[in-house]
């Protein structure tokens, strides 16, 4: 299956997780979240927020975004660079 489907392939890992997890009356193939896990900020407004912030001041830094709006510096770059 590896080499038809290359990495959109499921481990075998996986799939045995899934197929316990169906046994046990579990119907759905999403993760549930779990205790400690952060929350996503690359969200619609986190996204609206960084835009409004570029708009307001065109020469800001990831660094004055990520402080501003109490998000990771990762989490910025990826809406200022990735985000368009």
């Amino acid at each position: 299956m590896k080499v038809q489907y290359g990495d959109a392939c499921l481990s075998l890992q996986k799939v045995y997780r899934w197929t316990r997890k169906f046994m046990n009356g579990i119907s759905s193939v999403t993760d549930i979240p779990q205790p400690g896990q952060a929350h996503p900020v690359v969200t619609p407004e986190g996204i609206a927020a960084v835009e409004a912030i570029m708009k307001e001041n065109c020469h800001v830094t990831v660094n004055e975004i990520a402080a501003h709006l109490d998000m990771s510096h990762g989490s910025a770059h990826h809406i200022v660079h990735d985000k368009k």
